[in-house]
This record gives C-alpha cells, structure tokens and sequence, in this order.
C-alpha cells in the first residue's frame, strides 16, 4: 500500500512539474512617468491590479480573452480607459506608450 502511495505521489506531483503556463500579460508605458499609480485590467468579474513604477506596468497572470484597461492617474491628469485589450494564452500584450492629458 506504501509502494502505490509512493507512486501516486510521485506521479501527481510529476504531472505539475512539467505544466507550463498559458497565461498571458499587459504591459504598458504611461507618460508622464510620474503620473498614474494603478493599472487595472477587468475582464467580466476578474480583476488584476498592478503598481505603475517609473511609468511602466506589468499586468501578469492574465487569462486569456477582451480585458479593459484603467490607469489610475495622479493630479491633475485624467484617468485612462482602453477597451478591447485581447490577451492570448502564453503571450504578452504590449499596449506600448499611453499619454496622460491633463484635466
């Protein structure tokens, strides 16, 4: 019974060894670079939340589908709203510069 115990572990923990990732990414450059905190992304009811650091961001662990896109600006720019921002399994979605405008 040990041996079969044995195995079945060894085999599970196999399996997840050699899984690789099919989730995706957001990345983005908001200028000014001191302008915005927070980049959002929304897909139905899944949020991911990412810090926006010397004017870039990097939305990991994205599934696959239409996001929406929200960079939380500083004063005195005006959030930012992208929509239709398409992630596919295992690739990265570069939405290259976003330029903030004041409000």
């Amino acid at each position: 019974m040990k041996k079969i115990m044995l195995v079945l572990a060894v085999a599970v923990t196999g399996a997840f060894a050699f899984r690789t990732s099919d989730e995706g990414s957001i990345s983005g450059k908001v200028t000014p670079a001191d302008g915005a905190s927070t980049a959002w992304a929304i897909i139905g009811t899944d949020t991911l939340k990412a810090p926006v650091n010397d004017g870039t961001f990097s939305l990991q662990q994205a599934k696959a589908g239409t996001y929406t896109v929200i960079v939380t600006a500083k004063s005195p720019f005006q959030d930012v709203t992208i929509a239709n921002v398409r992630v596919e399994d295992g690739k990265a979605t570069d939405l290259g510069e976003i330029k903030l405008a004041e409000k």
